[in-house]
């Protein structure tokens, strides 16, 4: 199974679902904790589930099980917490959730690949990140492609 990443921050409409439609990735996972932010653009959840099944034949999900808390969220945008800090809060929030068991139970096996989304324009500092890593930890034959 392949994992793609994307954020759709700093990307136009066009960039984004070329992406998606290149790659032919069928099922789109949302990983942000809020989908219909005003800021969201394109982005948001009713027109971002027309978008992918118009243009790019592609289901959506909404998934903020494997979103960060807004507690955790809020603690690393206000800078009480380090990246390093918010990684190992969240990673122990995906365990305590079974993020791992919940993803394999629902995709894999069933798409050869699947795509998180989040905000964020680069994964560096994104849970997208840090979910696909954690998936590839503890399953077999996962590759992870950031787009």
């Amino acid at each position: 199974m392949i994992i793609y990443t994307i954020g759709f921050t700093q990307k136009s409409a066009e960039q984004f679902f070329e992406t998606i439609r290149q790659k032919n990735i069928k099922l789109l996972v949302d990983v942000r904790l809020h989908n219909s932010p005003q800021l969201a653009g394109f982005a948001k959840k009713r027109d971002l589930k027309y978008f992918l099944k118009a243009i790019c034949g592609c289901k959506y999900e909404h998934r903020k099980e494997y979103a960060p808390t807004k507690k955790i969220l809020d603690d690393y945008k206000k800078e009480k917490i380090t990246w390093d800090n918010y990684e190992v809060q969240y990673n122990f929030l995906m365990d305590e959730r079974k993020a791992v068991e919940d993803f394999e139970a629902s995709y894999n096996g069933i798409y050869d690949a699947v795509c998180l989304l989040c905000a964020e324009p680069t994964p560096e500092h994104c849970h997208r990140r840090l979910l696909a890593e954690k998936i590839a930890e503890e399953l077999d034959g996962v590759e992870i492609i950031h787009l």
